[in-house]
């Protein structure tokens, strides 16, 4: 992976192209970039699925030039049997921005017809900044986690890991009316960043063993964290697998635990549309803060530096800024 000039996109009939303001890094993009992640990628290829940018060309008459936007990044066909089940977010033939189309680690984004009559490109508010609206994306996954696993107000929930997307689950949480919430994380740093976007308890792994949450995400690749989730949630309780595990291996996982539990243990992956118009709606109104996890930032000439500095873990989240 380096950085390399390529020509500069065109946009297609109906279509426009978009000049980057903020592109996030995220852990998929890294898995990606350690050649962890390769199913559904087409290599080479430019990562980078959560930016936001302004309209630089278009031939799409509802845009103009210089119109501040945000993209939603997965396009669903709509026909296949998960899309007419609704599960648009698993489409057989899903396109998706840094796995296919060439993502936002760039200068300028092309967006084909397909996306913008779709309405995956999203007028942005001038009081949303540019890095919180590349959040929208994750911010829409973690919606899907918690629908898909059936969430409820007042519930007892307990988030294993404290990474952005941890944290992202707590924010979420709260704000739709959690009764509790248990952070687990071996980082002093991270258990400390989620008291203070509404955990109402951050314990380390060795702490945690006298939970009895009514539900548990697990938002780390960790079994050893799927299997503290079994052991932590109460009977009949709820588990969501959020994160992605290592490919290629199988992980020990407490069947006994889920069998005599009578645990719903659910997996999530991806977003729809709604849940990305919804994370733009929560982070516009600040019910959802997602901008201030952005800790560091880097001009696109030193992306290689920001993926360093990501795969270490000292950056809570990286934004690439090639239009700063």
């Amino acid at each position: 992976m380096g950085l390399e000039s390529m020509p500069d996109p065109v946009p297609g009939p109906g279509g426009l192209t978009i000049r980057i303001k903020a592109a996030a890094i995220c852990g998929t993009d890294m898995r990606i970039y350690r050649g962890i992640k390769t199913r559904g990628v087409r290599l080479p290829a430019v990562l980078g699925h959560e930016f936001a940018g302004v309209v630089d060309a278009q031939n799409a008459s509802s845009f103009t030039k210089g119109q501040r936007v945000v993209l939603c990044p997965a396009l669903s066909c709509g026909t296949c049997r998960h899309c007419q089940a609704g599960a648009s977010n698993i489409c057989e033939n899903l396109a998706a921005y840094g796995y296919g189309p060439d993502g936002g680690f760039a200068e300028l984004v092309n967006v084909p017809r397909a996306f913008v009559e779709a309405g995956h490109v999203l007028p942005l508010a001038d009081d949303v900044s540019f890095e919180e609206a590349a959040l929208a994306e994750p911010l829409a996954c973690v919606i899907n986690g918690q629908e898909v696993m059936g969430l409820q107000p007042g519930a007892h929930v307990a988030v294993l890991g404290a990474g952005p997307i941890g944290l992202l689950h707590v924010m979420l949480a709260k704000a739709r009316g959690a009764g509790r919430i248990s952070v687990v994380q071996r980082s002093a740093a991270r258990r400390a960043a989620a008291l203070a976007v509404g955990a109402d308890e951050a314990l380390a792994p060795e702490e945690a063993g006298g939970l009895q949450a009514d539900a548990a995400i697990v938002a780390v690749g960790s079994p050893d964290l799927a299997n503290l989730a079994a052991r932590i949630t109460r009977p009949r309780g709820l588990i969501n697998l959020f994160a992605g595990f290592p490919a290629g291996e199988l992980p020990r996982f407490d069947l006994n635990a889920v069998h005599y539990g009578e645990h719903h243990v659910t997996g999530a992956f991806g977003l729809t549309l709604k849940q990305f118009r919804e994370a733009l709606d929560l982070i516009a109104s600040g019910r959802v803060p997602a901008g201030q996890f952005v800790t560091h930032r880097f001009p696109l000439e030193q992306a290689m530096q920001a993926f360093a500095l990501a795969e270490t873990g000292q950056a809570l989240k990286a934004v690439i800024t090639p239009g700063a």
